[in-house]
């Protein structure tokens, strides 16, 4: 698939041969974005393991990427959607998040985790923030970058302090 922009021809490939890709390219797109290091052999294996994938080339520079992992019917998510920052803004992420969202139509969810800084792309094109999904962390970066904040009253975290409160309610009550 060709996509015009402007003056530059930009090639899709979607679920092409993964033994052709530069791995250690997709590495440098992924520290070019600020997320964390990725290891060639590593990533390389999570493409292999993903449902769909999809690369953009500027001629045979590798300049954006997106994959999905499934289980086939109920549960799909676009994952790793890294679009090269000299080519952001130009429409490329929103033509790789459409493609491996239509390959995924049909599911009864198709979610994302977005990039920090990264939501109002995704409200733009249309999807929907989930008031119920969570994370287990990995990492207090993860914590700090995808949570929310803890709600905390007078030191003490909310769930301890409305714990405390309610049990001190039934000991009002039984005497």
């Amino acid at each position: 698939m060709l996509i015009s922009e402007e003056k530059n021809i930009i090639n899709l490939e979607y679920n092409g041969d993964l033994s052709t890709i530069n791995w250690e390219r997709v590495c440098e797109l992924f520290y070019n974005v600020n997320w964390n290091k990725r290891y060639p052999n590593e990533i390389k294996e999570a493409f292999e393991k993903s449902s769909h994938t999809i690369f953009a080339y500027d001629n045979d520079l590798i300049i954006g990427f997106g994959r999905t992992v499934d289980d086939g019917k109920y549960y799909a998510m676009l994952a790793d959607i890294v679009i090269d920052p000299g080519y952001q803004k130009k429409g490329l992420g929103k033509r790789i998040v459409n493609k491996l969202k239509e390959a995924v139509l049909g599911y009864h969810f198709i979610t994302l985790t977005a990039a920090p800084g990264k939501s109002d792309f995704y409200k733009n094109i249309g999807w929907k923030k989930q008031s119920t999904s969570y994370i287990w962390p990995q990492t207090p970066k993860q914590v700090r970058q995808h949570c929310e904040k803890e709600k905390h009253i007078e030191g003490h975290e909310l769930g301890n302090f409305l714990t405390k409160k309610c049990v001190s309610r039934e000991v009002e009550n039984k005497t």
